[in-house]
């Protein structure tokens, strides 16, 4: 059999799949459709220090191969989330890693210092890079000094929690704010998050989404999201053995794979959910069949292991 366990900066997955944020809530929603307990890990929506509504309708917008989403943080804030939410986290026995966002950077520091001495939350994916948020969000995420600047000012409060930072691929070089994070002391990176996009109504010569621009997901990015993986792996992340989790149009066991052999230790699932929750368990069922037929004994044998041309 197969070993699938990967190690995300000494927090140990049983597989490497895990949910993308803001696509799975708080774990409940979907429990009538998947058996969240056979991930590797999950990760919660974005949470802040005080509840938010996020932006008015319409927020979500399908596209051709893709979604347009522009929800707005929307999400519960902190004290509901310890007290409503983390009793529920609890009953998965899974590591969590707790997505935190927010507009000054008070707000991270807020909710991560909340989280340090959570027993079921083992990390804090730092969200500083969200497309449909008019403040904050991805305005710390494209220069790279910011980046550096928050990452450092969050880990000094993240206890024995690990900090993963969650990049922006709206940059010109995101090589350049991975290194950043890196040199800021994040223990890992997800990338990547979704793309500034729109979509217009031709008849009424409007955006569909209220907010006109929203963040694009879904397997029109994949083949980007394998690239800036790979670069920020071979750049950044293999020199400084930093862990990478992967996200950004995976639908099928091969999409994971191809993030695995870029140099991907973890990969996260987003947009296939609304689709099929059960996508989950087929693409951990599809890896481990993939390494049987290449006769690999362990994910860990095939990570960074693509032969470039």
């Amino acid at each position: 059999m197969v070993d699938l366990r990967v190690n995300i900066a000494g927090v140990e997955l049983a597989n490497p799949i895990m949910t993308a944020s803001g696509t799975c809530g708080y774990a409940t929603e979907y429990a009538d459709f998947v058996d969240l307990t056979q991930l590797g890990a999950f990760v919660t929506k974005s949470i802040t220090p005080a509840p938010r509504v996020g932006n008015p309708p319409d927020r979500i917008v399908e596209t051709r191969a893709g979604m347009l989403n522009a929800i707005g943080l929307a999400n519960v804030g902190l004290q509901r989330f310890l007290d409503e939410k983390i009793p529920e986290l609890e009953t998965l026995g899974l590591p969590v890693f707790v997505n935190v966002a927010g507009a000054y950077l008070e707000d991270y520091i807020t909710v991560t210092e909340a989280l340090a001495d959570v027993p079921i939350v083992r990390g804090i994916e730092l969200n500083i890079s969200c497309p449909n948020v008019k403040e904050g969000g991805i305005a710390f995420g494209v220069d790279p000094r910011q980046v550096k600047l928050v990452t450092e000012a969050v880990k000094a409060v993240c206890g024995k929690n690990i900090l993963i930072v969650k990049l922006s691929p709206n940059v010109t070089d995101i090589a350049e704010t991975a290194a950043a994070a890196v040199e800021g002391g994040a223990d890992a990176l997800s990338l990547i998050n979704t793309f500034t996009a729109m979509a217009i109504d031709v008849e009424k010569r409007r955006p569909l989404l209220a907010n006109n621009t929203g963040g694009l997901s879904g397997p029109a990015i994949h083949p980007v999201a394998v690239y800036m993986v790979h670069r920020v792996y071979t750049r950044v992340a293999r020199p400084a053995g930093v862990p990478l989790i992967a996200m950004g149009g995976v639908q099928y066991w091969r999409d994971a794979v191809e993030f695995l052999l870029a140099g991907a230790t973890g990969v996260a699932v987003g947009a296939a959910l609304f689709a099929d929750p059960r996508c989950l368990l087929a693409l951990r069922d599809g890896i481990a069949a993939y390494l049987d037929r290449q006769g690999a004994a362990s994910v860990t044998d095939i990570i960074g292991t693509l032969r470039l041309n």
